[in-house]
């Protein structure tokens, strides 16, 4: 089999608009009108999002940073910066269950002062507040303000969202294609999607069209597990 290169990075740009809703509309709602604010009434919001890996919580906050330049920082990023700027309206702050000790005591710190000058701040975990494994200080603060679960999708839904996306793309999928893919692939929609793309560019390579003997041979090269 002709080796592919499978361009995992052409996947579309993590929006609001591409975030698959589910059982999140109140949630969604309330990050739209964050994205789109009236000057008129714009009010301080800290706000935590909880829900396991996959479920779309770093979509949301990648989404909110590319409309409102929000400032967005995640575990990786240094301690030195995790500091206030007049300048900046919004902090996202990403993984909060992943970071260290000295990353804490700066994020308490700048939770503090954003609050204090009416910023907002909207910050991502892998549980409710009340289960994080963090210094008590910065447990408590992320529980103040609105705490939201993300409902990650049923099975029903991403085969309703896959489906809408290829049909947006024109793609025609023999029967079994999807539901194949969502029992023997990755099960979050980043990887799903990431899937569908390479399966349209392998149609294409290949000239063939997307069915389940060539989806099976995808998964089967390896390349597709690897490239993630």
């Amino acid at each position: 089999m002709k080796q592919l290169l499978l361009d995992w990075g052409a996947t579309p740009p993590q929006t609001l608009d591409n975030f698959v809703v589910g059982k999140n509309t109140e949630l969604l709602t309330l990050l739209n009108s964050l994205a789109t604010p009236n000057t008129a009434t714009v009010t301080q919001q800290m706000i935590t999002i909880w829900g396991h890996a996959g479920s779309g919580k770093s979509h949301l906050l990648q989404a909110l940073h590319a409309t409102t330049n929000g400032l967005l920082l995640t575990p990786e990023h240094t301690v030195g910066e995790f500091v206030y700027s007049a300048d900046q309206a919004m902090y996202l702050v990403d993984n909060c269950d992943q970071l260290s000790e000295e990353h804490q005591i700066a994020a308490f710190a700048l939770y503090n002062q954003v609050k204090d000058a009416g910023g907002s701040w909207i910050a991502s975990a892998n549980q409710a507040p009340a289960q994080l494994k963090l210094r008590e200080d910065l447990r408590t603060r992320l529980g103040w303000g609105l705490i939201y679960e993300l409902h990650g999708l049923s099975d029903e839904e991403k085969l309703d969202a896959l489906s809408k996306s290829a049909e947006s793309r024109g793609l025609s999928l023999s029967p079994g294609v999807l539901p194949y893919l969502l029992t023997h692939f990755r099960r979050d929609m980043p990887s799903l999607s990431a899937m569908l793309d390479a399966l349209d560019r392998y149609s294409l390579e290949t000239q063939r069209p997307i069915t389940l003997p060539l989806l099976r041979e995808l998964l089967q090269s390896g390349e597709a597990t690897t490239s993630l």
